[in-house]
């Protein structure tokens, strides 16, 4: 469709009657402003479009995310009934990490929830506040950071194999602040406005630090991981190590699914600059809150709260403790029999005595 417009005379400002363009079929629908004359070059236009659904204002490739948040806030908030009940029945037993988990579980939730909200409002409006939009990015910021930390600090044996992390805790900190905000830029740049189609050649530059960081997180936590588990193999703490165990092979999984993810996302977003493969886009989205949410299920069934959660906590020299039982044990028995020896002794000394002293009477008889 064609609405032509015309300068009249010498006239430097013209006005466009407002416009009514029916859609009737779906797909990839464009609008395009063009000069025909070479003087017109440099025409300055204002004024805006708006676009609509027969479900609403949600362009067609956010409107499955909707649905989505839905569901998604629907597990989190059957995870956090599980887990929630678990921590207040054993809320005696209950050790630092295992607070660390229920912080995420309650972010993930509430992040959920905002981006569902946020949704819903632009979808009856038309309209997407910054600031809202703002606040549901940064929610999402902390939660994805603290998701990381999570790990990594499981991974080092934070609560289990050290009390604390030691010297390493302003590294943790310091690359959780870096993370946070290279998070922050890419998801405002991305979500926040009315609706911005930033190309994909644009998206691949501005995810380039913060996949340069999950990659550089991804190698410390294996390192941390693998040195954790040495150190329980050396003091044969057979409970902690097959959670552990459970736990990199869970993580493991996590990193193969996402490496392969990742090829893919770069290739949809490399061969799809117009937004072509729109219908499809909100997977790519989706997929990381899914994986997410999957990698919490598997730490929160490891860590879940019990009675003997305690046995999971850090403690001084375990395997040395269980060897000194033993030695303890050993020199009881050692003494016992000792003691019984030596009154063994004290026994056959007096009868070789008594024996003696009937000797001699024998003698003075004869």
């Amino acid at each position: 469709m064609v609405f032509s417009i015309q300068f009249n005379g010498n006239d430097l400002s013209t006005q466009m009657n407002n416009a009514e363009v029916p859609i009737k079929k779906t797909g990839m629908h464009n609008l395009f402003f063009i000069a025909c004359d070479p003087k017109l070059k440099g025409t300055v236009m204002s004024g805006k479009t708006v676009w609509k659904n027969p479900d609403g204002y949600l362009p067609g490739r956010m409107a499955p995310l909707m649905t989505f948040y839905v569901y998604m806030a629907i597990a989190y908030l059957l995870l956090s009934a599980i887990w929630f009940s678990q921590y207040m029945r054993f809320w005696e037993d209950i050790l630092q990490l295992q607070h660390c988990i229920a912080a995420v579980i309650g972010l993930g939730l509430f992040e959920m929830i905002l981006w569902y909200l946020d949704y819903s409002n632009f979808n009856k409006t038309g309209m997407r506040p910054v600031v809202t939009t703002a606040w549901v990015v940064t929610v999402g910021a902390i939660k994805k950071t603290l998701s990381r930390l999570l790990i990594l600090s499981v991974s080092m044996g934070y609560g289990v194999v050290r009390p604390t992390l030691g010297g390493l805790t302003s590294k943790v900190l310091l690359i959780g602040a870096t993370y946070f905000v290279a998070s922050e830029l890419l998801d405002i740049t991305e979500h926040v406005g009315t609706i911005n189609y930033v190309s994909g050649r644009a998206r691949l530059f501005l995810g380039l630090p913060d996949a340069f960081l999950d990659a550089f997180l991804i190698l410390w936590i294996f390192t941390s991981l693998s040195k954790t588990l040495e150190q329980l193999q050396a003091k044969r703490i057979s409970v902690k190590l097959d959670i552990y165990r459970k736990f990199s092979n869970a993580l493991a999984v996590a990193v193969i699914a996402s490496v392969a993810w990742i090829t893919y996302e770069i290739y949809f977003k490399a061969t799809d600059p117009f937004n072509e493969r729109w219908q499809s886009a909100w997977i790519i989205t989706a997929f990381w809150d899914i994986l997410s949410f999957a990698l919490l299920c598997v730490i929160c069934y490891l860590w879940a709260p019990s009675q003997s959660s305690q046995r999971y906590a850090y403690s001084e020299d375990v395997g040395e403790e269980f060897d000194d039982e033993e030695a303890q044990s050993l020199t009881r028995g050692q003494s016992n029999g000792y003691v019984s020896l030596v009154k063994q002794e004290q026994k056959n000394g007096n009868a070789a005595i008594s024996d003696e002293e009937d000797e001699s009477e024998e003698d003075k008889r004869e």
